[in-house]
């Protein structure tokens, strides 16, 4: 059975973290040796055999169990990056009504082709969200009328679809996928670049913690009409889909849509520094100015007394696609290597053979990392020493413990942790205090 205990995190203080026990026995998903014939991705073949994803459609994926925690892991740490600068959750609809897009343009299928519309009985069109620009923008004009009212920063964690042409790279590039959008509502250009600054070095701990940051670059890319550059982040993966050059020694990149000798000039960037590598866009910033706010007239009353219109910026990560990266830059031939704070159990805990006292000693150390607050996957499975070995290096737990007679004979449990390959024995009384002190 699976055990779900609630409490308060000091890693994430402002909310609730669910921490998840489970024994393997009880996971109805299992792991296949071959994915799909017409998969042909990385990310997808390793976490449809690894149990973690079930393939629909090319683009459309349900997320099982496992990929539902590391979905919320990765979530909790953007919503802990978002909140501690003064962003605000809420839950937008997936339905939205064609008239906010009808005032911007973007409702024509000449200016957007990757729409899903639809429409109510009564004919009524609506379309299927892909990005919310236009809704909170009407939205927010219920609750913005003057200067004092801003700055504010909503955003949403959500699924959103897109009608893409191609959908080939698996969780990389979904026609439904999970991802956190913001929205910043300014009074002027300078609180706007203030935010930009903040949310900016924002992504940048997101990524460093999800084990991306020394792959992924602030990546300068077109502003088209917003503004001379917008900024993406990239991370190097050898099946990316863009192309990026990299100065390493500033720590930025430039996509190669604004590569030229004039965008290398205004970066101080010269050509002999740069390294060029495929990358998968993981984030973008942009500044959006008046674009929306003045034809949906968001505007408010400055300090003055006269109206003026909201400046605002929108900024997103695709969180199903982040996922996809980190399977296809952390795996190895065994399979996958989550990273610690992302991954959907510490530990694999597996038993060999049928010996009742190991068993036994296992089920309670099972108990004890649960009552520690280490959250574990027990492999309590009558299955061989293969078949669970195998399993576990696929399905990419940082830690592996083995408890068995050959294990206690070498000096207890035998933990492996899962990027190195290093293993040590530990005195099974030891265990979570060998956690614990980490």
């Amino acid at each position: 059975m699976s055990i779900i205990i609630i409490h308060i995190d000091l890693k994430y203080p402002n909310f609730h973290v669910v921490y998840i026990y489970m024994k393997q026995s009880q996971l109805f998903t299992k792991t296949r040796k071959e994915a799909p014939s017409d998969e042909v991705s990385k990310n997808a073949q390793l976490l449809i055999r690894a149990g973690y994803i079930h393939k629909v459609f090319a683009g459309g994926y349900t997320f099982l169990p496992l990929a539902v925690k590391v979905l919320e892991n990765i979530a909790n740490i953007i919503r802990y990056e978002m909140n501690a600068i003064g962003g605000q959750e809420m839950q937008s609809t997936a339905l939205q009504s064609k008239e906010p897009w009808q005032a911007t343009g973007r409702w024509n299928d000449a200016q957007v082709d990757n729409w899903f519309k639809t429409s109510l009985k009564n004919g009524t069109e609506l379309s299927l969200a892909f990005t919310h620009e236009e809704p909170m923008t009407l939205m927010m004009k219920n609750f913005i009328s003057s200067y004092k009212d801003l700055p504010v920063y909503p955003y949403d964690i959500r699924s959103v679809f897109r009608n893409e042409a191609r959908a080939k790279s698996g969780v990389m590039r979904g026609r439904e996928f999970y991802w956190k959008a913001l929205y910043s509502f300014s009074k002027d250009k300078e609180q706007h670049d203030d935010f930009y600054e903040k949310i900016a070095e924002a992504y940048s701990r997101v990524y460093q913690r999800v084990g991306l940051g020394e792959t992924t670059y602030k990546t300068f890319a077109s502003g088209g009409t917003f503004s001379q550059y917008s900024h993406e982040f990239q991370t190097v993966c050898e099946s990316g889909e863009d192309t990026i050059f990299i100065d390493t020694e500033k720590g930025i990149a430039v996509n190669q849509e604004v590569y030229t000798d004039e965008v290398l000039a205004d970066l101080d960037i010269s050509k002999e520094n740069l390294t060029e590598a495929k990358a998968v866009e993981v984030g973008n910033i942009f500044s959006l100015a008046d674009k929306f706010s003045t034809p949906i007239e968001l505007s408010y009353t400055n300090e003055n007394g006269k109206p003026q219109s909201v400046y605002m910026g929108s900024y997103g990560i695709g969180i199903s696609r982040l996922m996809g990266v980190i399977v296809e830059n952390m795996s190895d031939e065994k399979g996958i290597v989550w990273p610690e704070e992302i991954a959907p159990f510490t530990i694999h805990l597996i038993t060999f053979g049928k010996n009742e006292n190991i068993i036994r000693e296992a089920e309670n150390l099972y108990h004890d990392l649960k009552n520690a607050g280490i959250e574990v996957l027990f492999d309590d499975r009558d299955a061989g020493p293969g078949q669970k070995l195998n399993d576990a290096d696929l399905m990419g737990m940082p830690y592996r413990i083995v408890y068995s007679e050959k294990s206690l004979e070498k000096g207890g449990v035998e933990i492996t942790k899962r990027e190195s390959g290093d293993t040590e024995f530990v005195d099974p009384e030891r265990v979570v205090a060998y956690f614990n002190e980490g």
